[in-house]
Formats: C-alpha cells, structure tokens, sequence
C-alpha cells in the first residue's frame, strides 16, 4: 500500500520503520528542524533522521497548511499513518488519502485524549495502560478504533520509559491494522466508554504536593519525569526531584516535606510513608545525587520542602 506518514517524536520512529518495511512510503512528513542543546543547534526531529536513513522522502512544516495539503495530495497516497506529529489534521487534508488517515494513540481509547496519553495515565494511577489505532476524524481522537492492546509497564516506570514501551507494541499493532486496511478485512467499531482528556502537560503539573498521600506522589513524579519535570521548592527556591522511589518500609515516619538524610539516602514525608529521593537538581546548579546535596545542606538544622 502507498502511504503518507506523519511524525516528529522518537516514539514514532518505530512505527515509521515498522511501515517501511512492508509498505511503499511515499513521503514522510515532520516538523521543522528544531533548535537543541546550549548551542540552540537547529536539529532534525527523530523522524526526520530516521527516514533519511530509510531513504525517503521528507516533508518538513510547521503546520499540516493548504502548502502542505497541496504536498501531500500530489503523493497520490492510499492511507495516511499519524504518530505524534504535533498539529492537527483537518479537511481538505483529512479526506485526501483514499483512505483517509489513521492514529496510533498511546492510551486505551476513550480514555486520555489529548496530547498527554501516558503522562496523565500514570499521574492518575491507572494500573493498565495501552495503545490504539483508530480513524481520524475532526473531533479530538475520537474515531472508530480498528485495534487496542494493553501493554505490560513496570510500576517504576517513568513517563519517557513507558512512552517507549508502548511506541514498539503500538509500531506492531498499527502494521497489522495497515494490513488489514490493504487486505480489506479491517473493520473500525465505535468508542465505548466515558472519555477522558489529556491535555498538554503545564510545568505547574510537576509541583508536588507533599501532603498527598505517597501513592499520589509517586504517580506525579513518574507523569511528569522527564518533562515537564518534578520540582518543589525549598526556602522559595525551586528544587527539582530527578530520581525517586518508595522509601524502605524501615524509613523513619515524617512529617510531610520534611527531610530527613542518611550518609546514602534522603527520605521525605508525604501524607503517609515516605518518598525516597535519589537525585536532584537544586536552582542555579547541575544534578546531583540527593546524598550529595544532603551533605551540603546538613548544617541547615530541620529541613522542609515546599516552604
């Protein structure tokens, strides 16, 4: 089958590959390159790299425009393929591949729609999550699903962890269905179910709140990790929480947002047990490892997050 694919993200490289192997790609489109690192180097996005490997096409815009629509009808392209390319498709463009365009979504529809699937999944404890492929339609994500599937993410896992994780089912689970749609035995049923949104992640998302009970702690800084980031603060300055866990069940009890450090560790108290804290990023300074900086501050005398 002759495609148009549409991506920007390391996570939807494996799907681009995963495509190309079995199908003509006709041109891949992306965002601009993008500026990175200290030295603001304009860079491709992953997608971009990857299909220039590959061999093919790129197409690179900021907005899916009547330039780029005009681009992409000349294709002659059977189905479009969108992975988290980071705009919105709307008609004439939508309906501009024979076949119109399907979506590989990272969440289990229609659960977390939006922008942030994965982040907001895990900030809201949810104990399953998973990938789905579905037709797009103007309305946000909200297209009759060809295919889900749960996919197994360790309980520590962070946000770019699990992102990562369900890119490779979701490249296996949308090959499938992209051959269904060519053999013609695919068939797309209606959501079931009271969505719920994922909007774009704000940096006011990563604040904890160290009177919340540890389980909503732990979710947090694993929605948030690595963007927007965990932060708190400490004597008003912000402090970022890079590296955390449960603490040991023989952590001392604390109060919530007080330290409390060892020579290898620092515990904080939430509304229950404590977190362990493993590496952090205080303002002005590089990261380091929590024990480090405890050390640092250990003629402080009582030590309290979030004041």
């Amino acid at each position: 089958m002759r495609l148009v694919f549409a991506g920007t993200p390391a996570v939807a490289v494996p799907t681009l590959r995963a495509l190309a192997a079995q199908h003509e790609i006709a041109a891949v489109v992306t965002r601009p390159d993008a500026p990175l690192g200290r030295r603001r180097v304009l860079t491709p996005s992953p997608v971009a790299a990857a299909a220039e490997q590959l061999g093919l096409r790129v197409i690179k815009t900021a907005r899916l425009d009547d330039e780029a629509t005009a681009q992409i009808a000349a294709l002659d392209a059977e189905l479009g393929v969108i992975v988290a390319y980071g705009g919105i498709v709307r008609e004439p463009l939508l309906s501009t591949p024979e076949k119109g365009w399907i979506n590989l979504h990272f969440s289990l529809l229609p659960r977390w729609r939006g922008a942030a699937p994965v982040q907001r999944a895990l900030i809201g404890g949810d104990a399953e999550l998973g990938v789905a492929v579905f037709q797009l339609v103007p309305a946000l994500d909200a297209g009759d699903v060809f295919a889900m599937r749960s996919v197994a993410v360790p309980d520590d896992a962070t946000a770019d962890v699990a992102l990562d994780l369900l890119a490779e089912d979701g490249a296996s689970l949308t090959a499938d269905v992209v051959a269904g749609i060519a053999a013609g035995t695919a068939q797309a049923h209606p959501q079931e179910g009271e969505p719920t949104l994922a909007p774009k992640l704000t940096l006011d998302d990563g604040a904890i709140d160290w009177s919340a009970p540890l389980d909503e702690v732990y979710a947090r800084y694993r929605g948030v990790t690595p963007e927007p980031g965990a932060h708190t603060t400490l004597a008003g300055a912000r402090l970022k929480i890079l590296g955390a866990a449960p603490a040991p069940v023989d952590a001392p009890h604390l109060d919530p947002g007080l330290l409390h450090g060892t020579k290898t560790a620092v515990f904080v108290g939430t509304g229950t047990t404590p977190l362990a804290v493993t590496r952090v990023q205080p303002a002005g300074k590089g990261a380091m490892d929590a024990a480090d900086w405890w050390r640092g501050m250990r003629d402080a005398g009582t030590v309290r997050l979030g004041s």
